[in-house]
């Protein structure tokens, strides 16, 4: 039986195009729309999932990623 985990994409805008990040196992892809970019962040993690080993996946699985905002003084 297959497992479905959820992981997190932060996706923003670095020039003309989006960079989405998946912290918990420190992939990223690109794309030119957001959405685009959130494809290929799938894709890529269904990659790496598929070929890399048992071990290096629990090796970089960070299992508690909390995404919050701080407020600082600026200028």
């Amino acid at each position: 039986m297959t497992q479905v985990r959820q992981f997190t994409a932060l996706i923003e805008r670095e020039g003309d195009a989006y960079i989405a990040l998946c912290p918990e196992l420190d992939v990223a892809s690109q794309g030119s729309t957001i959405e685009e970019a959130r494809a290929n962040l799938v894709e890529a993690l269904e990659l790496f999932l598929e070929t890399a080993s048992s071990s290096e996946i629990e090796e970089r699985l960070h299992y508690e990623i909390y995404v919050t905002r701080v407020e600082l003084p600026v200028g």
